[in-house]
């Protein structure tokens, strides 16, 4: 099928941008094909091949800009990917990261991440899942030493589990993976989630390298306690990880554990972070190190929390139960907020509480979270290390 686009649209799809809108389509079908389509100007000339999909962000994706999109079009975007990341592959202290990353691969809708010797492949709409057999054959054409998959279907798939066993090996559970030399158990068949998200690895980096030596921590949005297990591996004196999932106490006890780590200076705490924050202003509680690293979006009884809207109340809060000279590590996933807005969001806080305030580092993606320079709302991650004084 030939999908036509608008005079606009054609202009940056010609440039690489890989995402489709449905403002870029001159006339939308009905119903969007499984197959693979031919995107083109209103002259009816050829622009790219790629796919039409219902997902959580636009209606598509552009994927070659030459070639027919075939087996070996899969084999040559998996084979460039696995030379793009051959430093990670050689690094014996970090045996978990992505193998592909979307469109900053070249193949929207689909990620895939690897740990040990196992792939976790997700898909974000039902017409890439519709070629899963092609690009999963070509995948192993390429990555022949990868032992066993799993998958993760983030799309509203009609009697699809949201995780299941793909091919090869089943994986131990946990699987014990490794990054910058401090272990994390994971779970690849355990709902959507692995246990780490690997796009912090740089942030757990600083942390794990003595950014937090000597100082009491204050995770907050916990997860797993990926980010406390590194503060307490980089010889932070004692760690505090808060969040609101009951699942949170046994997993980030876990992490401890499998690091040999003392639970008597670790504290986990089941509670939403909001009511935290009063707790420990009310016991007058001070951290010098406060992480702050939200979902883009979270609701509970009380609350609903988006990072345009709530973020700026994080920083203030925190700022009230930082010791006097402190820090705090500002991060958010949030892809429509640009880094320039994040970073607006967080010193308009800063300032509103009167405090002395630097920016001693930024973080975005890591390399193998590969961006499209076409497609700069796919770098996603900002992460700002900001030093306090009251």
């Amino acid at each position: 099928m030939k999908i036509q686009v608008t005079k606009q649209a054609a202009a940056k799809f010609l440039s690489g941008y890989p995402l489709v809108q449905e403002e870029d389509i001159q006339k939308l079908p009905a119903d969007f094909p499984k197959d693979w389509v031919e995107f083109a100007d209103s002259s009816g000339r050829f622009i790219a091949y790629g796919y039409l999909a219902k997902q959580n962000k636009g209606i598509g994706w552009l994927l070659s800009w030459k070639e027919a999109i075939t087996a070996a079009f899969f084999e040559g975007i998996f084979q460039e990917a696995k030379e793009a990341r051959q430093s990670f592959s050689y690094d014996d202290n970090t045996s978990a990261y992505r193998l592909i990353n979307g469109e900053g691969d070249g193949l929207g809708g689909l990620t895939v991440d690897r740990y040990n010797e196992f792939a976790v492949f997700s898909w974000y709409n039902e017409t890439i899942y519709a070629y899963r057999e092609i690009i999963v054959d070509s995948f192993r054409e390429v990555f022949g030493e990868i032992d066993g998959a799993y998958e993760k279907i983030r799309f509203s798939g009609k009697g699809l589990p949201e995780s299941q066993h793909l091919f090869g090996k089943e994986a131990k559970e946990p699987l014990l993976v490794t990054e910058n030399g401090v272990t994390y158990a994971t779970y690849l068949n355990e709902g959507l989630m692995t246990g780490i998200f690997l796009d912090q690895k740089e942030v757990r980096s600083e942390l794990i390298n003595g950014y937090a030596v000597g100082e009491s921590v204050l995770n907050m949005f916990s997860y797993t306690g990926a980010f406390s297990v590194a503060a307490a591996m980089g010889g932070s004196s004692e760690t505090t990880s808060v969040d609101l999932a009951k699942r949170s106490y046994g997993k980030t006890t876990e992490q401890f554990e499998v690091n040999q780590l003392p639970l008597e200076s670790q504290r986990i705490v089941v509670m939403d972070v909001f009511e935290y924050f009063k707790y420990a202003k009310r016991k007058e509680l001070t951290y010098d190190c406060i992480v702050l690293d939200p979902p883009s979006f979270a609701r509970n009884k009380k609350k609903v929390f988006t990072v345009a809207k709530n973020y700026g109340e994080l920083i203030e809060q925190s700022i009230d139960i930082l010791s006097d000279k402190g820090s705090i590590i500002a991060s958010t996933n949030a892809a429509n907020i640009s880094l320039g807005r994040f970073k607006k969001i967080v010193i308009e806080a800063l300032e509103a509480k009167n405090v002395s305030y630097k920016i001693d580092k930024i973080y975005q993606l890591p390399a193998d979270f590969k961006v499209n320079p076409q497609f700069p709302e796919g770098s996603y991650l900002k992460v700002l290390f900001l030093s306090v004084e009251k």
